[in-house]
């Protein structure tokens, strides 16, 4: 019997890093914004100016505006509901992949109210009732409310869902599950108000992948992004259920797909024979915005925010909720941006001893002006205390 590899955080994170493109950004002749967020395994797009900071700062001479035409020019990206049940940019190649995953991935259970919820007959309809009316269109919330209701019913519109000091309607409890099943993503905005469209009209005739190769497929790409790792860190990505979990690693292990490790002193998995990881600890200084794929991913957390880093970078436990400094692998500040015209205030706040050497202040500078390169802007730095709180 083969003894496991043991791989260590340094290399882990090294590795991370590089497959991340933080390293060094993927060269532009050969990459593309599709192919840089594909690596990430998506670039979670609450915040969309953030998603565009993430993507671009990954690729060789990108901006904002690149990212911007990914999206909604050349359509090789779409804004939609990704991991987590949250709205994510993920490249439309990928939608068979993405909605043949998480439409299979066990549901948990129903968080609303008895008299909010609707039936399994009821969220088939609505699910139908979203198709049909954005196949050919796009649709603001209220525009898709009422096409909702033609088809269904007025049930269908009660608004009964407390949501940001407001009540929605009733399908919008479904909204990330429409997305799930391949009938729901974003559409381009209408002035300030967003709108949503069928997916079909992004990637013309796709068909979701069956759900347990779907699985296998998300493992070994995850595995290659953010490995080694745990069914438990998977599970958490993805924000679902550990057991499940257990039994699709298991499943992948059985079929030769994946292969243990011993990482940091227990089992954790790596895609078979991908088992060579850096000799060299990683360096260098970045920024990284709100909700970062690799901060988000990345695991064991306390390795990745060490020390004071746990406290103060991190929402509650939850990776996201700052923009993070990045030193030589590990997060070692917070920061924030603030725009005013072309200007671009940016403050950074280290947090291991407070100051940063010569060198460090350098890359530092640097990394700043590629931010406002990425923002379209003139940046400026400032190292300082960051006095605003974490994102919602």
């Amino acid at each position: 019997m083969t003894t496991p590899r043991r791989v260590t955080w340094t290399e882990a994170n090294a590795r991370r890093i590089a497959r991340q493109h933080l390293a060094v950004p993927a060269p532009a002749k050969e990459s593309s914004p599709a192919a840089v967020t594909g690596a990430m395994l998506g670039a979670h797009a609450q915040v969309l100016s953030a998603a565009e900071l993430s993507v671009a700062l990954r690729l060789e001479a990108a901006t904002r505006a690149t990212v911007r035409d990914a999206l909604r020019t050349d359509g090789t990206l779409v804004k939609t509901y990704g991991p987590r049940g949250t709205v994510h940019l993920l490249p439309s190649a990928d939608l068979p992949l993405w909605t043949g995953a998480l439409s299979a991935i066990p549901a948990g259970a129903d968080p609303m109210p008895p008299d909010v919820r609707m039936t399994e007959e009821q969220t088939e309809a609505v699910l139908t009732a979203i198709g049909e009316a954005l196949a050919d269109r796009d649709l603001t919330v209220d525009e898709l409310t009422d096409a909702i209701v033609e088809r269904t019913g007025p049930w269908a519109g009660d608004r009964v869902m407390d949501a940001f000091q407001d009540k929605w309607p009733r399908w919008r409890q479904v909204t990330h599950r429409a997305a799930h099943r391949g009938v729901l993503c974003f559409g381009p905005n209408r002035g300030r108000r967003i709108t949503y469209t069928n997916p079909h009209r992004v990637l013309p005739g796709f068909t979701p992948i069956d759900g347990a190769a779907a699985h296998t497929e998300l493992v070994r790409r995850y595995l290659r992004a953010y490995g080694p790792a745990a069914p438990r860190h998977f599970a958490r990505w993805l924000a679902a259920p550990r057991g499940w979990a257990g039994e699709v690693f298991a499943a992948a292990a059985t079929s030769g797909e994946i292969e243990e490790v011993v990482y940091e002193g227990g089992a954790a998995w790596v895609v078979t024979g991908d088992t060579d990881f850096p000799a060299e600890p990683p360096e260098g200084v970045r920024l990284l915005p709100y909700f970062d794929a690799f901060a988000i991913a990345s695991q064991p957390r306390e390795l990745l925010f060490p020390g004071r880093a746990f406290e103060r970078a991190l929402g509650g436990g939850q990776a996201g909720n700052h923009p993070v400094l990045l030193v030589d692998g590990t997060v070692a500040g917070v920061w924030h941006q603030r725009r005013s015209g072309r200007r671009i205030a940016v403050t950074v706040e280290p947090i291991a001893g407070g100051t940063l050497s010569p060198r460090r202040r350098r890359a530092l500078e640097a990394q700043v002006e590629r931010v406002g390169e990425v923002l379209e802007g003139r940046a400026e730095l400032t190292v300082g205390k960051v006095a605003v709180g974490p994102h919602a």
